[in-house]
């Protein structure tokens, strides 16, 4: 994909597919002078890695077209002005029905969704065909201040640990914020509630470990200076950041996968944040570490009496 021209459409063949791209030299991250042909540029190159954890689900878009510093909005129906070539899925409604959520499904994809400033993906624990049934169970680590991605750290271990004691593996996240989360593969039937319920087991588990710590009640004025575990990210209404997706900071900051090595330096103290160009050369050296999340299939406890409920 080649798009030098500024603000004028520029077409370009993605994969295939015929696109136009506009406005390229508007700077969407202003401290650091990051335009959206760097964006669109990102998301082209990082598609190979990226895909295979955005596919076949219900995306939500959040786009900040004027730039990080200025208002952004959420699309969860895919505008009407899509290519025809991009598929809908149809997730979790409100009150005037179902949704008709974009898919994400190949390069072009991501080129054009980055081409309207959809800076973050943010997808669901559950894939487009079957919404009841989550292939992931998340722990979203978010600390409230002073707490740091250090403590989040701490807690990841933590849990690291208790899924080792049941059997499972899990895989570790930065936001791309202040926070981290602990994914662990199902890709098998399970419920929601069933993942919702050992989330919230397994946090209890980790506020005995780490009392001073550790939180998994809903109350933000408990959360002070203590890591939250959002078990309630597994409901079937909910969304994640997006493996790889962009975040609106001061600079282009990527929710980026990292070693469980890396989780242990960071909870002494070592950085754990990411930038676009970083994360490029990054998995070109170490190729995809949220690989396992796609493939690697695993059962909750428990698991039997899920998918009879399913």
């Amino acid at each position: 994909m080649t798009a030098t021209n500024g603000g004028n459409r520029v077409p370009v063949e993605v994969g295939g597919r015929r696109l136009s791209l506009s406005n390229l030299d508007k700077v969407l991250y202003p401290d650091v002078g990051f335009t959206k042909a760097q964006v669109i540029d990102y998301y082209a190159r990082i598609a190979p890695y990226m895909l295979p954890h955005v596919s076949s689900r219900c995306m939500t878009l959040r786009r900040w077209p004027d730039g990080v510093d200025q208002p952004s909005f959420f699309n969860k129906r895919c505008p009407g002005h899509r290519p025809e070539w991009l598929d809908v899925g149809i997730g979790p409604g409100d009150r005037d029905g179902d949704i008709h959520y974009c898919r994400i499904d190949e390069p072009a994809s991501l080129v054009w969704t980055a081409n309207m400033a959809a800076l973050e993906l943010h997808g669901p624990m559950a894939l487009c065909h079957d919404i009841e049934s989550p292939v992931i169970c998340v722990f979203d680590l978010d600390p409230g201040e002073p707490a740091t991605i250090v403590q989040c750290s701490q807690v990841a271990l933590v849990i690291r640990e208790l899924l080792a004691a049941v059997g499972l593996i899990g895989v570790a996240k930065t936001s791309g914020g202040k926070g981290l989360q602990v994914y662990v593969p199902l890709n098998s039937p399970h419920t929601h509630v069933h993942a919702s319920r050992f989330a919230l087991a397994v946090g209890h588990m980790a506020a005995k470990e780490l009392p001073d710590i550790v939180v998994v009640e809903m109350k933000k004025s408990l959360r002070v200076g203590k890591v939250f575990v959002d078990w309630s990210q597994n409901s079937r209404h909910k969304t994640t950041i997006s493996p790889y997706s962009l975040r609106a900071a001061s600079e282009p900051t990527v929710s980026t996968p990292v070693s469980w090595d890396e989780v242990a330096e960071a909870a002494e103290g070592g950085p754990l944040r990411f930038t676009a160009e970083k994360v490029l050369e990054r998995v070109e050296k170490v190729g995809d570490l949220f690989a396992d999340v796609a493939a690697e299939v695993q059962q909750l406890p428990g698991a039997a009496d899920s998918e009879s409920a399913h």
